[in-house]
């Protein structure tokens, strides 16, 4: 296998072609069974791929590739695999791209079974065998594009039958009137299903099939048993057919296809058109001409509606055949004033056409605050925390009332940094993920506003508690430097000040941000291969600094797994670190697993055995677990209870039961005792404060 290095400008190409990477996480369902889609996102690849000199075409680029992508990019932004064959023309030709092979199988998550489209495509008058079926597929004229059909989509072609003395038994030549049939339902001889989804559109091909593929032993009008059969074949055009919610509910059939790749998620707002109709051909809802603006997730019409379009892209027209479950069921729907009644378990075909649909992101992740898309910007790359920006906007509140006004009417842009604190937490988090020339509509809670606090702005005054909205356009910005662009002194000095920034919101009781600013600092020196030997020692001391310190943050923030998580990433460095120890030991109590914190707590008692810190934790955890034997010593006692009642057990045995739980219950009185006497509590030691240096 072959592997692609430094594949950044690839992945924004691609993530701009699905509508950026917060779409991958409201990706429909695939809408194929078997064998895998040749979508259009197949053919990004392929034109990223062909521009950058990666591949030369043409080539059998299928959607196993596509596949593959998606499943590299899913993994890391290290690496993309591809077999070989496809990559044979790459070498030194690809603008920086580094080939290299690959060993092992599990690069790719091979399936069992699987065959990789990628052989050199026919030329005219070559015939090949078609795996290992016993179909031979000979190329007579080529098709155009490089997209083929699916099992389950409708075609449209014409064919010719022969024996293989030329004998014709079947042919729609002769009225000239071509067979539309969907590939896989047994509509055409099995190996003509198999041959026509390796056609392009307007191809012509000849297929050779044996009898297992043919009409086998049975035969038919015209063909004896057993026979090998021709069927010359020209590929006219088809309809992708979907199945959108895999129980025949919601069939599409696509008329149109659509614009890019994005697809509307549930957040989005959409303009669509539509006409429904029922099985003998009435209407009974339409759409308004200009069309009708809707949330998907608000749902409009029907059930149906909302599934179908976060399968759409946007310009593509579709109809659809609508079961009962997705549409009115058994109530059906009353009269309108224009249309008339949908009676109760009515199929419905509906006509339908996604004409444009506005991007919205939850961009804290809490619903309070919400950026729509009004205008997309340029490119795919956007804005990050650190970046310099320069914006305009208009600042209203929910009534209307303008507040303030930024690089519009005469008034100069807005120019910060995102990331510190310069501007309202809202705007701050939302300009972080615009891209250049980007319009956009933000809506913002008080929480990400200015608070419970009165604030006094240009234009008008903000009272207590109030929603903000901000119309904003990214006018520019200028990226913080990645790692990858900064040198091995560069990086440290970069880790070095990410930390410090982090130190003084800690500080400040900013545990948040903290706790992003030390995750920072540890990318700029997370690979120790871009440092020299002489630097590493430094490199790792900081590393190890951040991730404490990313530890404490989390401690407060309640955030106990991502603490243990840290420290664990501590201790695979230096196995006796008595503040990860310590921390970890925290953690482990706040999830009330008692036992690894006191393995954690014994262990750095061994390597600091007068630290005070540790004393102290060591007494609250002797607390937690004497209360834990209280609780589990009563369990046991009403068990036992309930079993001598229901049992015969011996009086004997209980009495030596009753006598082993009061001998517990005097050994954690006297651990508690013991631990009492340990000195009253004091504050955390500062051995086991945040490193400040």
């Amino acid at each position: 296998m072959a592997k692609i290095q430094n594949i950044k400008a690839f992945q924004d190409s691609i993530y701009s072609s699905i509508g950026g990477s917060e779409e991958l996480k409201h990706t429909p369902p695939r809408e194929k069974s078997h064998p895998p889609p040749a979508t259009s996102l197949t053919s990004t690849i392929f034109t990223f791929l062909s521009d950058h000199s990666i591949i030369t075409p043409p080539l059998q680029f299928t959607s196993r590739v596509t596949r593959y992508t998606l499943l590299s990019l899913a993994k890391g932004p290290k690496s993309l695999c591809y077999p070989p064959n496809i990559m044979a023309a790459a070498a030194d030709k690809g603008k920086g791209t580094n080939i290299s092979d690959i060993q092992g199988e599990d690069d790719l998550d091979e399936e069992p079974g699987e065959v990789i489209e990628s052989a050199p495509p026919l030329k005219v008058g070559e015939e090949r065998e078609l795996g290992t079926s016993g179909i031979k597929k000979k190329l007579l004229k080529d098709g155009v594009s490089w997209e083929t059909p699916e099992f389950g989509d409708e075609v449209t072609f014409h064919y010719v039958g022969t024996l293989l003395d030329g004998t014709k038994f079947c042919s729609t030549r002769d009225n000239d009137e071509p067979l539309t049939v969907k590939l896989g339902e047994g509509q055409v001889a099995k190996g003509l299903d198999h041959g026509i989804i390796t056609m392009k559109k307007g191809e012509c091909a000849l297929f050779t099939l044996p009898p297992d593929f043919g009409y086998g032993a049975e035969g038919r009008d015209g063909v004896p048993p057993d026979s090998v059969i021709q069927f010359e074949v020209e590929l006219i055009s088809w309809i992708t057919v979907v199945d959108i919610c895999r129980d025949g509910g919601i069939i599409k059939k696509i008329m149109e296809k659509g614009e890019r790749n994005e697809r509307p998620c549930d957040l989005d707002e959409v303009l669509v058109k539509y006409e429904v109709a029922l099985v003998d051909g009435t209407i009974v809802a339409k759409a308004p001409e200009e069309g009708i603006e809707f949330y998907v997730k608000d749902g409009h019409l029907c059930p149906a509606l909302p599934k179908t379009i976060i399968t759409m892209k946007k310009k593509e027209k579709v109809k659809l055949i609508v079961r009962p479950k997705y549409a009115f069921g058994e109530t059906g729907r009353d009269a309108t004033d224009e249309f008339p009644t949908i009676p109760p378990n009515s199929i419905l075909n509906i006509e339908l056409e996604l004409v444009s649909f506005k991007s919205v992101i939850d961009v804290t992740g809490d619903s309070k605050v919400i950026k729509k898309i009004l205008k997309e910007g340029e490119g795919s790359v956007v804005a990050n925390d650190g970046a310099v920006v320069t914006i305009s906007y208009t600042a209203r509140l929910e009534d209307g009332t303008v507040f303030e006004k930024k690089g519009v009417d005469g008034e100069q842009p807005l120019e910060f940094i995102t990331d510190e604190e310069q501007v309202v937490p809202g705007l701050d988090r939302a300009a972080a993920t615009m891209k250049k020339g980007e319009r956009a509509l933000l809506t913002i809670s008080h929480e990400y506003g200015f608070g419970s606090d009165v604030a006094e702005c240009g234009l008008a005054v903000v009272p207590p508690g109030s929603n903000l909205v901000y119309e904003v356009e990214m006018l520019d910005f200028i990226k913080e430097k990645a790692p990858w662009e900064l040198n091995s002194q560069e990086k440290i000095a970069a880790a070095v000040k990410k930390k410090e920034e982090g130190n003084v919101l800690f500080k400040g009781g900013k545990y948040e941000r903290a706790g992003r600013k030390y995750d920072k600092a540890v990318d700029y020196v997370s690979e120790d291969g871009s440092f020299g030997d002489d630097e590493l020692k430094e490199v790792k001391a900081l590393r190890i600094s951040c991730w404490l310190n990313g530890a404490a943050c989390s401690l407060k923030l309640n955030d106990f797994q991502g603490a243990i998580k840290l420290c664990s990433q501590v201790l695979d460095f230096e196995f006796h670190n008595v503040k990860a120890l310590y921390r970890r030991a925290q953690a482990f109590i706040e999830t009330s697993d008692l036992f690894l914190a006191d393995l954690d707590i014994k262990k750095a008692l061994e390597t600091d055995p007068q630290n005070r810190a540790l004393k102290l934790l060591q007494k609250r955890l002797r607390e937690l677990q004497a209360e834990s034997n209280k609780r589990d010593a009563k369990l046991f006692t009403n068990m036992f209870a309930r079993m001598s009642k229901d049992s015969s057990v011996p009086t004997k045995k209980l009495k030596v039961e009753k006598a082993d739980q009061e001998k517990t219950e005097e050994v954690v009185a006297m651990e508690t005792e013991f631990a009492s006497n340990d000195g009253p509590a004091t504050s955390e030691d500062s051995r086991m404060a945040v490193d400040w240096s």
